[in-house]
């Protein structure tokens, strides 16, 4: 091989190696990046939330993609899981109306779905959380998302498929959830209620004598 060849392929793997080397320092930049936002996070837990940061992946599968979430949203965010079950229930709906959306967690499972979601929630943070995470699943073009009580903005949204509710201290829930079915009732008679787990059988009989006033 001529001297020319020789330099040609010498410069060749310099550029080659340059190249890898380049590559490296990158991943390693990015790892360590991703290192030190982790620990900040969770420096940044909460002890009311600490055990709920232990099950993000049940909450959200894409959580190391970027997802977020406040502090309440930790705890009343439904499991995934959990949350594509009940999308499936309603596949092919045309509209999903998800009362009380919260960071997102139903909205985006509707959207995998249903034609399209609705998604209300009085806290416009909630609401700039849930439209961020919907971007981390690829569906924020499915959900319309509004900032406002559900009860005045029923009156906007009859003629839609499906209501769901998810409810908080089980104190006021069934007086509020009453109300909430009253009003759902007027736009749909498809209703979707995710019940707590710790809700015991004498509450269940209350539901379903509220239901059965209901007609449901």
């Amino acid at each position: 091989m001529s001297p020319a060849k020789d330099s040609g392929v010498a410069l060749s793997r310099t550029r080659k190696q340059r190249k890898r080397f380049k590559r490296k320092v990158k991943i390693k930049a990015k790892r360590r990046a991703q290192k030190l936002e982790k620990l900040k996070e969770r420096e940044n837990v909460t002890p009311l939330v600490k055990k709920y940061w232990l099950q993000r992946y049940d909450l959200f599968s894409m959580y190391d993609v970027g997802v977020k979430l406040d502090e309440e949203g930790w705890f009343s965010v439904t499991p995934e899981e959990i949350a594509a079950r009940q999308a499936e229930r309603c596949a092919g709906a045309g509209v999903v109306i998800d009362a009380f959306a919260g960071v997102g967690g139903n909205a985006i499972q509707f959207a995998k779905v249903c034609h399209r979601v609705v998604a209300v929630d009085v806290d416009p943070n909630k609401v700039q959380l849930a439209f961020h995470n919907a971007k981390i699943y690829g569906v924020e073009d499915y959900i319309d998302f509004i900032v406002g009580d559900f009860f005045p903005a029923c009156t906007f949204l009859k003629g839609t498929s499906f209501i769901r509710n998810s409810g908080s201290e089980i104190a006021v829930w069934v007086k509020h959830n009453h109300s909430l079915f009253q009003v759902a009732q007027a736009i749909t008679p498809n209703i979707i209620m995710y019940l707590p787990r710790n809700l015991d059988m004498l509450q269940a009989n209350a539901f379903m004598a509220v239901f059965s006033s209901l007609g449901c």
